[in-house]
């Protein structure tokens, strides 16, 4: 049954396909005839026709508006080569010019760089012991006492133990608790005087800062722009890098040596530098072992002379380094004391402007100073300062009194004890004949 029923299927479908391609060609025939001729007025028009030809119109519309869009596309591709190529010329300007290298020495950026390095990395100021923050009474109790409190009970985990431990602190008295308050008070006050002593250098290293940029501020304009006049002549012109001539030269090998010795031979016979090259080369690659030997010899013994010429120079450029990071230590000393000195000023000036402000208040401003009144002695510092004040000067001269103070600051922590003592003993005999001055002034002021 199923092979007679799927045999005329196909010769159905092959009927219809050739009676609609009949139609399909009559259908164009007739199109074709309509282009050339008139139809006859009587005569209805084929439905199939009006279709193709708005099919036709809609085709003819979409192609127009993708010419259009490719004609926008286009227009924007053009604009976009002509941008790329001004963004072209102006980078080979820039590229021609050199960069802005400003001949100064920023020392005061590595301060606040620290000073950012500590505040980020908090991890970093536990590994000190000074800075760690100290601990409770109760928590150096519990570290004392905790192993026999966990002998006692083995089975006990930390939640119970601790639970324990805050039973027993509470049951103990004023006197047992004293030896680790003590404790506790002592570690508190040493760690304060850390805290507080990076405290007032951060504020200290932080006016000196601002000061600095001030100051460098005008100095980077006015090198910027005779930078842009440089760089405006010489664009042309490629900055060649600086070679260290201390530095010694790399050793010649063993070709090299013979091509030397080639060279001075063949100049006379009037040959071309190609021409001496390639002959050296082929010489070269014929000479035996034997006739090679001496020339690595020569070879050898300037690659010793080399790498001991190499050894020194490491070792002096080893030595500069450590004198400039010696230096630079004692550079950021003097900054620092610069940096006391001005936190110091502005303290000063804050104290003095809250003594006028007193004064305002209490109508204490008009009051005229006893000229006849003792002025107080100098201390033991600053009488060391008169004295070094000229040393410093002599050995630096040309330096701003803030730096005068900060190296004299530091000579005056570098000496010994039996140096000040003398100061010191100066200060004392004038605070003594200050103190007589005073009862003889404070005697004549009550009998007047």
């Amino acid at each position: 049954m199923a092979t007679v029923s799927s045999d005329p299927a196909p010769a159905k479908k092959s009927r219809n396909s050739r009676k609609a391609l009949k139609e399909k060609n009559e259908i164009v025939e007739s199109h074709h005839h309509c282009c050339h001729q008139s139809q006859p007025r009587g005569k209805k028009r084929n439905p199939m026709l009006e279709k193709m030809k708005i099919e036709k119109e809609k085709t003819e519309d979409l192609l127009k508006e993708k010419d259009e869009i490719l004609k926008k596309k286009e227009e924007e591709l053009e604009t976009k080569d002509v941008e790329q190529e001004k963004l072209k010329t102006e980078l080979k300007k820039l590229q021609k010019m050199k960069e802005f290298k400003p001949n100064m020495s920023f020392a005061f950026s590595q301060s606040m760089a620290q000073t950012e390095e500590d505040k980020k990395g908090k991890k970093k100021k536990t590994d000190c012991v000074e800075r760690k923050r100290p601990s409770t009474p109760y928590i150096l109790w519990c570290k004392d006492n905790w192993n026999d409190v966990k002998k006692e009970n083995p089975e006990a985990d930390f939640k119970e133990t601790s639970n324990i431990l805050g039973a027993k602190w509470r049951t103990l008295s004023v006197e047992e608790k004293k030896f680790y308050e003590e404790k506790y008070q002592v570690d508190k006050e040493a760690y304060l005087q850390v805290i507080t002593k990076e405290k007032r250098e951060r504020e200290a290293m932080k006016l000196l800062d601002d000061e600095q940029k001030q100051k460098t501020a005008m100095e980077l304009l006015d090198q910027y722009l005779h930078f842009v006049q440089e760089a405006e002549q010489d664009n042309k012109k490629k900055a060649k890098k600086i070679k260290d001539p201390l530095k010694p030269k790399h050793p010649i090998s063993a070709y090299l040596i013979y091509a030397n010795e080639r060279r001075a031979a063949l100049k006379g016979e009037n040959k071309s530098v190609i021409e001496v090259a390639k002959m050296t080369g082929e010489e070269w690659k014929n000479l035996s072992e034997e006739q090679k030997a001496p020339y690595d010899q020569m070879a050898k013994k300037k690659k010793e002379i080399y790498l001991q010429e190499m050894e020194g120079y490491k070792i002096t450029k080893e030595e500069e380094t450590m004198s400039q990071k010696k230096e630079e230590e004692e550079l950021m000393k003097l900054h620092k004391q610069e940096a006391l000195q001005l936190l110091k000023k502005k303290e000063k000036t804050d104290n003095i402007i809250k003594k006028t402000k007193e004064m305002t208040k209490n109508k204490k401003k008009n009051e005229k100073v006893d000229p006849n009144k003792p002025k107080k002695p100098a201390s033991s510092y600053f009488l060391f300062c008169k004295e070094a004040r000229k040393s410093v000067l002599e050995e630096h001269p040309g330096i701003n009194n803030s730096t005068v103070t900060a190296h004299i600051s530091l000579k005056w922590k570098e000496l010994g004890e039996e140096e000040k003592q003398v100061y010191n003993g100066k200060a004392a005999e004038l605070m003594e004949a200050y103190k007589k001055e005073v009862e003889e002034y404070n005697k004549t002021k009550t009998s007047s």
